[in-house]
Parts: structure tokens; sequence; C-alpha cells
């Protein structure tokens, strides 16, 4: 089903359609300075869209515009579906949040901790606390992504093939590599953003005997009618797709990376792997809205969803205290972590207007979403710019939404 065949009337969902505008005026200069190649925004309120545009080209080449049914790599916005199904076999008691990983993954068994020294010639000790499965979910187990260079520990990462992508391996391979190199710090301990949502996809895989492909299809994406969401793209969808770029020196999304998913790699990740639609995107976030469940299906508990939308940082800590560098282009002072995403709980200390209790993340190209069940509302942003922190999307979809909202 097409988005804009269920769109409602915007004035009916608390906004003012002129003040909507200001968002289409604002985001269609980032497409004419050539900021961004397109884009496409999604707006619901309890329940139905109440705004839905797109600008731009899908691919700047061909001149192919962005439609309805474009079809985005989403990246990180994997985490959060990644999480659900977690919580999912929590809930059926597959495992506790405080098991250690290494009951499902034996290689995560007498991890080692980063003290010092280059990484051709790493310090090491034993880890006092194993890395347990609510590590896992709010990335305080210690790893990282090679990407970070921030760390000796992300140049190990590099060292051993894992930059921007896996060696052509398994995901029980590529989490034993993982688990083989030190972590960051003792677990628990810190917040750090990597690969820990694609090791609880291992989990996953190991606790219900499933592939994590099969998973989602059969656990998530069927029941809410995401028809498009996987970790590869179709051969008879390939046009749908839209093209990624990389920013220049100037910003400009004028360096093409053409290179669309038509298989799934051996390595399905769970922190990065999937593409979807603004459509389905909407099917997922109307799901955490509803308390678990959307239109008869019930994913999660809402008691279990609320549970996910605390913030389990260490000590009450918020992302801009605890984390490790910086890791994305919004001010994270107010946020903590829940288990999947990050949890708004001061807004004024972030000087970005949002609701205590929204959840949000976004994506390496420059996608994000956000969910307030304070005001029942869901946003989501695509587009596809590398990297994230390019221009502040983010912070100024905020402040476009909000004021838009008069009811």
């Amino acid at each position: 089903m097409s988005a804009s065949q269920i769109e409602t009337d915007p004035v009916r969902a608390g906004f003012d359609p002129e003040r909507l505008k200001r968002l289409d005026r604002h985001f269609a200069t980032y497409v004419a300075d050539g900021k961004l190649p397109g884009w496409q925004v999604l707006i619901a309120r309890r329940g139905h869209i109440a705004h839905l545009s797109g600008h731009g080209h899908r691919d700047v080449a061909t001149a192919a515009p962005i439609e309805d049914d474009t079809i985005f790599r989403i990246y990180s916005m994997t985490k959060p579906i990644t999480s659900v199904a977690a919580m999912m076999l929590y809930e059926e008691g597959a495992f506790e949040l405080t098991d250690p990983v290494s009951t499902l993954i034996p290689s995560f068994a007498d991890q080692r901790v980063y003290t010092g020294g280059p990484a051709r010639a790493a310090q090491t000790r034993p880890a006092t606390e194993p890395v347990r499965i609510w590590h896992l979910l709010t990335h305080t187990a210690g790893l990282t992504y090679g990407f970070n260079r921030l760390h000796p520990v992300d140049e190990l990462y590099r060292r051993t093939g894992y930059d921007y992508g896996t060696p052509d391996q398994d995901l029980a391979a590529v989490c034993d590599d993982y688990a083989a190199m030190p972590l960051l710090f003792e677990p628990g301990s810190s917040w750090n953003y990597g690969v820990s949502t694609d090791v609880l996809g291992r989990v996953i895989e190991v606790a219900s005997g499933m592939g994590l492909d099969e998973f989602f299809r059969t656990r998530i994406f069927e029941p809410l009618g995401m028809t498009d969401t996987a970790f590869a793209v179709a051969p008879q969808d390939k046009d749908r797709l839209a093209s990624l770029y990389l920013a220049d020196a100037a910003g400009k999304a004028t360096v093409p990376r053409n290179s669309p998913p038509d298989a799934a790699p051996r390595a399905l990740s769970g922190g990065g792997g999937l593409v979807s639609t603004a459509y389905d995107y909407h099917r997922f976030t109307g799901m955490l809205l509803g308390g678990g469940a959307l239109d008869g299906v019930r994913l999660l508990s809402d008691r279990t969803l609320r549970y996910m939308s605390r913030n389990h940082l260490p000590g009450g800590a918020h992302l801009d205290e605890i984390a490790n560098g910086s890791f994305s282009e919004v001010a994270n002072a107010g946020k903590g972590f829940g288990l999947g995403f990050a949890v708004v709980e001061d807004p004024v200390a972030s000087h970005v207007v949002s609701t205590p209790g929204e959840l949000s993340w976004g994506g390496m190209a420059s996608t994000t979403f956000w969910v307030d069940p304070a005001e029942d509302l869901s946003v989501q942003f695509f587009t596809q710019l590398i990297p994230s922190g390019t221009h502040p999307i983010r912070s100024q979809l905020h402040q476009l939404v909000y004021q838009a909202l008069v009811d």
C-alpha cells in the first residue's frame, strides 16, 4: 500500500498546513544547494500519516525522483528493530538480560580489556565483568567500530578487516572475531557506539534457532505488513532504491556510491544491514507508539516497551556525560539510552525542542526517526548522504516539526 493512499488531513492531526510548508521549503534548499540528492519526510500522529513529502532525486544522474515507494538504506535504524526482536525472545524466557553473552556465544568467555599502548602492541588485562546481554542492548559492552578512529582498539578492528564492512564470512565467525579483540572498557562502565547490536543479532539467531533474516521476516515484518524491509533489494525493485552519496569537502552530495545490496551478505548485520521505505518504517514506529502492538498484532507487552524506554545507562548518566568520543551530529545533553534507542530526559539541556520520553535514533546515511509518546507523534526523515553529521538535519527537523504542531 502506498503511504499516500492513507494520508489524513494535517489539521485533524493538530498541524498547521502553512507551517508544515516551512519544513518542505527549508529542506528543498538542501537539494537546491547540492547538499542532499533528495529526501523524504513522513510525519504521523494518532496512528495516521499527517504529512508526507519528498523532494529531489533518488538518483541524480538519471533524474529519477523521490517517490512514495523509494527504498532507502537505513543503516543504524536497523538497531531498534534488532533490539525489539531480542526483547521478544526475552519475553519468551529465552534468556535473561543479565545472562553473559558467552552462554549463547562461547567465544565471549574470558574477555580482555585494553589498558594501554598502540594497536600493534596493545596491553590488556582480564575483564572482571562478563559482557552481558543488557550491555549489548545499551552499547555499554566495550565493543567498537573500526571506522570510529578514536581509539587504538578501533585500529585493531580495521587491521582485522572490520572498517565499514565485514570479511566474507557468516555472523557466527564475525562475532568470534569481535570476541577475540580487547574491550575498550570494563563492561557496564561506559558507553561506546559499536558492533554490540550485530552481536545481539547473533544472540537472536542462537536463541531462536533461526537466521536473523528469517526471524525478522516471520516475527516482525510480515506481521506488521513491512513488505519492503529486508537485508537485500529484490531484483524487480532495484530501480526503486535511492543511490548512495558521499559528501565532498564542501558538504555537497557529489560522490555516488552505487552498489545496490542485490543479495544479503553472509553476515547479516542487526546493527546496520536493512533497507526499508518510509511506509514500512512508519509501521514499525506505529508499533512503538502503540505500546508494542499495531492493528491487532502485538510484538511486545506495553510494560516491556516502557522498560526499554527508560534510561539504562550506569548511574542514570546522559550520553554527553558517559559516551566515548563523538558519534552523532546532534547534541546529546539531556539524553539517556534505553534498550535500543536514545531517550530524552531533559529537553532543555539539549537546546532542541523535544519532549521527555522521546525515543530516537538515526542511520549513517543521514536518515533519522523519533517517536514522541506524549504527543502520539512519529517522524521519519530519509535521504542517502554519508556521513550523517555533514549537516544539522536532525535538530532542524525537530524545530520545523514542533513549530507546526499547534493543537
